[in-house]
């Protein structure tokens, strides 16, 4: 009885948290069409006169900004970059502020590895190579998305860019600096970890998150799936969803599988079967971003990535949690969104299973308690696991100057800033 008590518990928590996500992301989905038809109706009614004052003004800025690096701004998951959702701004609009901001549209579901090999040539141009290696062993083409022409194709040593990762983002940032450093773009026998300028980190997913347990991934590796949770209904939502291939919902919002070739047109209703039954797809090779934010996925890639010492790193990390007679919970109650308040909690909660092997010598569940709702703070400061990089805490400004290359500065708690104040941080504004 007392089991029975628990599964109707569990499904019940099921419905509720799909129901309240789906609802979010029509939320989302629909609030981007309004906004679309009221740019729409505002342009068929705004007068031409000032069409070529705005021309002169474009002409000025691209004339002053020309010699100043770019600032790339990277999304985390089931994010998007320009062009995606109409009008709407993953970045609050930042890209709109220079023409030097941009905003690429990766993948928003896809794994960091396949990120980080989008956004090289997103910037630099050409067809997007997965790699021969890693697309016989994922089960996908080795080609992708074709960019005839790179959003910053001189991009090099001598002209190298500003990167500002977001959740998943940052970690895609630092795989693509490791795969510069190790010259892993064929037919770019020049590249160094030295074509990053600068790489910042907004809540960034260093070092894993405890959502991703509960939302469904297995504790014991971080690899699998539970057979009933919310990454399952998920999984088959995005894989219908791909399979439909409906051309203009695709163009509004893509989950970047397309490599993966599960269109009904390349695989039938058979195929359809196999990749919901977990034979074929990213969810079977686990090329997909959960399994990647795990605190066992985080260890796996940190093994490899290394803090340059040429390189400036900045860290910002976020909580909406306090403590009260040694319990951590949510920071308030009216100051939440319902939806995050929830997440929030749960996380807050999250204990190890007492059966499975910890992720890592040390492990202790109250460091992982303080959250914002879908990462831990513990994991956003700076890479840490399983090798501790270089850090400092930044408290006041000015003791930290000059700013020292190689070291991650790490600024607790959340603070809020603009594209404006990281380009005054660098002294390029």
């Amino acid at each position: 009885m007392v089991r029975l008590w628990i599964s109707a518990l569990q499904l019940s928590e099921l419905f509720v948290s799909s129901m309240i996500h789906l609802l979010y992301g029509f939320y989302i989905f629909s609030t981007a069409v309004a906004s679309d038809m009221s740019q729409a109706l505002n342009e068929c009614f705004r007068p031409n006169v000032s069409v070529g004052i705005k021309e002169v003004e474009s002409r000025a800025i691209t004339k002053k900004n020309d010699d100043l690096p770019p600032i790339v701004l990277v999304h985390g998951i089931f994010g998007f970059g320009k062009g995606r959702l109409g009008g709407l701004s993953y970045f609050a609009g930042a890209e709109k502020k220079d023409e030097r901001v941009l905003v690429p549209d990766l993948g928003s579901l896809t794994s960091i590895y396949d990120r980080a090999r989008e956004l090289f040539y997103y910037l630099k141009g050409g067809q997007v190579d997965y790699g021969e290696e890693h697309s016989k062993a994922c089960g996908h083409s080795q080609f992708g998305r074709v960019y005839e022409q790179g959003h910053y194709p001189e991009w090099d040593e001598d002209h190298p860019i500003h990167f500002v990762g977001h959740s998943a983002g940052a970690q895609v940032v630092r795989l693509l600096q490791q795969m510069l450093a190790d010259k892993a773009f064929k037919g770019y026998e020049n590249t160094s970890e030295n074509w990053v300028l600068s790489v910042t980190s907004l809540s960034g997913a260093f070092n894993g998150t405890t959502r991703t347990y509960l939302d469904g991934m297995q504790p014991e590796n971080g690899r699998f799936m539970k057979p009933i949770c919310l990454l399952q209904l998920c999984r088959i939502g995005v894989i219908i969803y791909d399979w439909i291939d409906i051309p203009w919902l695709k163009a509004y919002y893509n989950f970047g599988f397309d490599h993966f070739n599960m269109s009904w047109k390349k695989i039938g209703v058979s195929g359809l079967v196999d990749c919901l039954l977990g034979n074929t797809g990213p969810f079977a090779s686990g090329d997909w971003i959960l399994p990647d934010l795990t605190i066992q996925g985080s260890m796996r890639l940190n093994f490899h990535l290394n803090t340059f010492p040429n390189t400036f790193y900045f860290s910002y990390a976020t909580k909406r949690t306090r403590k009260i007679m040694g319990m951590t919970v949510p920071s308030s109650i009216l100051g939440i969104h319902p939806l995050l308040f929830i997440r929030v909690l749960q996380m807050s909660q999250w204990r190890h299973p007492p059966d499975v092997p910890l992720p890592y010598k040390g492990y202790c569940d109250e460091d992982w308690q303080d959250n914002d709702g879908a990462l831990n703070t513990i994991s956003m400061t700076h890479p840490r696991i399983p090798i501790e990089h270089p850090s400092r805490l930044v408290v006041n400004d000015s003791e930290c100057q000059p700013l020292q290359p190689g070291i991650w500065y790490v600024t607790l708690p959340s603070i809020i800033f603009s594209v404006t104040t990281i380009t005054i941080m660098f002294g390029i504004a």
